[in-house]
C-alpha cells in the first residue's frame, strides 16, 4: 500500500464529500468526486505539495470499495511525488484499484469508458519501472498498454497515449541493451 501521510490538512477545507464532519476528511466516507477534482486542480495548478496533501487526504477518506476514486487518486498522487519509489508505489496502487473499476464508474469525472484509462496507467507504471532500472517490468507494462490502446476509438487522447507507449518502448529497449 502507498505510504501513509500523517497531518494532512492544516487548515479546514469545506469538502462536499464530508458535510457534517467539520470540514475534515478524516473519518468520512468519500461519496462525491468534488473533493477529488478540487485536489487534482490544486496539484495540476502548480502547488504540488499542497495538491499531494489534499489528494492523500482524499485517499484516506476512501475505502477498498471506492475502486474508481482510489484509482484516480493514486494516478494523480503518483505524479505528485518527489521520490521515485513512492511514485511507483502509487502507480501500482492505481493499477490495483483499476481492477475493481466498472465501465461507467469514471463517468462523473468525464471519462466515458473506464477501459480508456488503463493504457495510461500502464504507461505511467512502465515509465516508473524504466527509471528504476526495472526494464523487464517496464516492457511488460508497455506490452499490456499496447494491447489495450488499439481497442479504443481513435482520438487525440488515444493518439497521445499510443505515442507515449511508443516512446517508452524505444527508451526501454535502448536502456536495457546498454546495461
Amino acid at each position: 500500500m502507498p505510504p501513509a501521510s500523517p497531518g494532512l490538512l492544516d487548515d479546514p477545507v469545506e469538502w462536499r464529500a464530508c458535510v457534517g464532519v467539520g470540514g475534515s476528511l478524516y473519518g468520512c466516507a468519500m461519496t462525491e468526486w468534488a473533493a477529488i477534482t478540487e485536489a487534482i486542480g490544486v496539484a495540476l495548478g502548480g502547488d504540488r505539495a499542497r495538491g499531494r496533501e489534499l489528494l492523500a487526504a482524499c485517499w484516506e477518506a476512501t475505502t477498498d470499495q471506492d475502486a474508481a476514486r482510489r484509482c484516480v487518486l493514486a494516478h494523480y498522487l503518483a505524479d505528485a511525488q518527489d521520490d521515485l519509489d513512492e511514485e511507483v508505489a502509487w502507480d501500482e496502487a492505481a493499477l490495483v484499484a483499476f481492477a475493481g473499476v466498472a465501465e461507467a464508474d469514471l463517468n462523473p469525472v468525464g471519462i466515458p469508458s473506464a477501459r480508456a484509462l488503463e493504457p495510461s496507467l500502464r504507461l505511467n507504471l512502465g515509465d516508473g519501472y524504466r527509471r528504476q532500472g526495472r526494464f523487464e517490468d517496464a516492457k511488460k507494462q508497455v506490452d499490456a498498454g499496447d494491447s489495450l490502446v488499439y481497442l479504443l476509438p481513435e482520438d487525440g487522447y488515444v493518439a497521445m497515449i499510443r505515442a507515449g507507449l511508443t516512446r517508452l518502448r524505444g527508451r526501454v529497449e535502448s536502456q536495457s541493451s546498454e546495461g
